[in-house]
C-alpha cells in the first residue's frame, strides 16, 4: 500500500472547429451580447461528426501519459468520466484502453460535470490501496450531439472536448480528501429528456437532448458549492492564501465570480476562466483548464489547486491537489 498519491501528468484535446456565438443566436432569437452577459461565453469547440468521445479521450490521454513520463503499458486502470458516450453499453473506457493495447480494469463514471473529480478521488484511492500504480482518468464530452439548438437555455452552453490526468503512487500526499455528495431529489433540474423508454413508448426516434432549469442550477451552484469548496480546503488543512490556483467547473462566469467572493480567495490567485473560449464541456472542463494554465505558465508545477465539479444528478465533488 502507498502512503500517498498525486497527479503526475495532464493532457487536453480541443476540437478544431471554433463556433462563435454568432452561429447560434438566430435559432434562439438571441444575440452575442446577451450570451456573453448571461454566461461569459464567447465561443466554443465542436467535434467533427466522425469524431467520437473515444477519439477525443485518446488524444488527451496521449499527452497526459507523456507528461507523466510513462509508457501506455504502465497504466493499470482506465477511468472515463462522460455522459455523452452514445452507447448504453459497452462503456467508453475499455475502448480507450484498447487504443493503447491495454487489457487492464476500465470503466466509465456517470457523474456529469463532477465526473472528473469523482475519477480523481477513485484513482487516488486505488493507488493508495495498492490496486494500481498508475491510473488514467479522462473527462470527455461530445455535448454537441446532445444539444437542442433551439433551446434558449442550453443551445449556447454546451461544447466538446477532453481532458486527462494520470494519478500515480507517491511517497507524499498530493491529492487531498474529496468532499462529495449528491442531491437526487433535484434530479430533474438537469436531465436528458425524454428518456430512451419514453422515446420507445412514443414510437419515434430523435436524439434526446440534455436540458436544464438554468435559474435553479445557478442558485444551487452559487449558494451551495462555495461551502463544499471550503470543506475541501479544511479537509486538506490549508488556507485560501496557500492556494496557487482555483479551477472550478466551467459552468458560468457569474458562478465563478460568486464563488470567488464567498470563499474570500486572494485577489491575485489564478482562476480558470476557460468557459469564455471552450464553453461548458462538463466532465472535461476542469482537466482542460488545468492543462492550459500549466502549459501557458499561469500556474506553477508543484503548486496547490482547489478544484470543484458540480452538475446533473445533482452531484458535486471537490478536492485540493498538487499540480503536476
Amino acid at each position: 500500500m502507498s502512503r500517498g498519491s498525486r497527479i503526475t501528468g495532464v493532457g487536453g484535446y480541443r476540437p478544431e472547429r471554433v463556433v462563435p456565438n454568432s452561429e447560434l443566436v438566430e435559432a434562439i432569437n438571441s444575440s452575442d451580447q446577451w450570451i456573453r452577459e448571461r454566461s461569459g461565453i464567447i465561443e466554443r469547440r465542436y467535434a467533427r461528426p466522425d469524431e467520437s468521445v473515444v477519439d477525443m479521450a485518446h488524444a488527451a490521454a496521449i499527452d497526459a501519459i507523456a507528461m507523466a513520463g510513462l509508457e501506455p503499458s504502465d497504466i493499470e486502470a482506465v477511468l472515463v468520466a462522460t455522459v455523452t458516450h452514445p452507447y448504453q453499453t459497452p462503456a467508453a473506457a475499455p475502448k480507450l484502453a484498447d487504443r493503447f493495447d491495454l487489457r487492464c480494469a476500465a470503466f466509465d463514471i456517470s457523474a456529469a460535470c463532477a465526473g472528473y473529480c469523482y475519477g480523481i478521488s477513485l484513482a487516488s484511492d486505488m493507488v493508495r490501496g495498492g490496486t494500481a500504480e498508475h491510473v488514467l482518468v479522462v473527462g470527455v464530452e461530445k455535448l454537441s450531439d446532445f444539444t437542442d439548438f433551439t433551446d434558449r437555455s442550453t443551445a449556447f452552453i454546451f461544447a466538446d472536448g477532453a481532458g486527462a490526468a494520470v494519478v500515480s503512487r507517491s511517497d507524499r500526499v498530493g491529492i487531498g480528501p474529496t468532499i462529495w455528495g449528491s442531491e437526487g431529489d433535484s434530479w430533474t433540474t438537469i436531465q436528458q429528456k425524454p428518456s430512451w423508454v419514453e422515446l420507445r413508448e412514443a414510437d419515434e426516434f430523435r436524439w434526446p437532448p440534455i436540458l436544464m432549469e438554468g435559474h435553479k442550477v445557478f442558485r444551487w451552484a452559487v449558494w451551495g458549492m462555495a461551502p463544499v469548496a471550503q470543506k475541501a480546503m479544511d479537509a486538506a488543512g490549508i488556507k485560501p492564501s496557500d492556494l496557487d490556483a482555483f479551477i472550478p467547473h466551467q459552468a458560468n462566469m457569474r458562478i465563478i465570480d460568486s464563488m470567488l467572493k464567498q470563499l474570500k480567495l486572494p485577489k491575485d490567485i489564478p482562476v480558470a476562466r476557460d468557459i469564455a473560449e471552450t464553453a461548458n464541456t462538463s466532465a472535461a472542463s476542469i482537466p482542460l483548464a488545468t492543462e492550459r494554465m500549466l502549459r501557458e505558465g499561469l500556474i506553477p508545477h508543484g503548486g496547490l489547486a482547489l478544484q470543484i465539479g458540480f452538475g446533473a444528478g445533482l452531484v458535486f465533488a471537490a478536492q485540493v491537489i498538487e499540480l503536476p
